[in-house]
């Protein structure tokens, strides 16, 4: 079967609110020197754990996960209900489920918030498979991580499997753990930034998804 991995944030919902709240909240909580929200919109798509590494280098082990937990303070009780789902998406999501694909979530969010994502905006109908990081993205955070337990756990043949996403996190993925990619610029990535990581085809618009996949699967 040809089966579809999306990436969550920046692909399926726009989730930058939220995120950016729940950063300012964490920032403030753990007193960390403040950033401007351009650079925290960075910190969409990869795990939280390593763009805090990247940004905030001086932080122990033990303070990125005290971070990390205050960050999922806020989101959890706020942050996860500031997003929207992308203009056109749903009924792209549907064209390819009655075209015969098998569609999942593979995202560096964890795995807990992505089901309660997938309840509140009613994707369920659509992905058989919510796939997502460890809440203390020790065992499984980065997206090479998380698409590589979301092909195990599924089944899926990887010559007949695409990564769907919108940053260079993802198109890295997919090349590491052998399957094409689909990169999308309607999200939080660029055209230069996805071409850089190598995607195998790029799209515009949710609209486009129906033949940009069948263009490559």
């Amino acid at each position: 079967m040809k089966t579809l991995f999306f990436d969550l944030d920046g692909t399926i919902a726009d989730s930058q609110e939220g995120i950016i709240n729940s950063i300012h909240y964490m920032i403030q909580k753990q007193h960390l020197p403040l950033l401007d929200d351009d650079t925290y919109r960075q910190f969409i798509g990869p795990s939280l754990g390593s763009s805090l590494n990247k940004y905030y280098p001086a932080l122990s082990a033990a303070e990125v996960d005290q971070t990390i937990q205050y960050y999922h303070e806020f989101y959890l009780a706020k942050g996860i209900f500031q997003q929207t789902l992308y203009p056109g998406i749903l009924d792209a999501l549907d064209r390819l489920l009655h075209a015969g694909y098998q569609l999942n979530i593979a995202s560096a969010k964890p795995e807990p918030m992505v089901t309660q994502i997938a309840e509140r905006f009613g994707l369920n109908r659509y992905f058989t498979g919510l796939y997502g990081a460890t809440m203390d993205e020790r065992e499984r955070s980065s997206k090479t991580a998380v698409l590589e337990y979301a092909l195990q756990e599924s089944g899926a043949d990887r010559q007949q499997s695409l990564m769907i996403g919108d940053r260079d996190t993802d198109m890295i993925g997919g090349a590491n753990n052998h399957v094409k990619t689909l990169g999308v610029t309607y999200g939080f990535g660029d055209l230069a930034e996805l071409r850089q990581a190598h995607a195998t085809a790029v799209i515009a618009a949710p609209a486009e998804l129906p033949s940009g996949v069948a263009a490559l699967l």
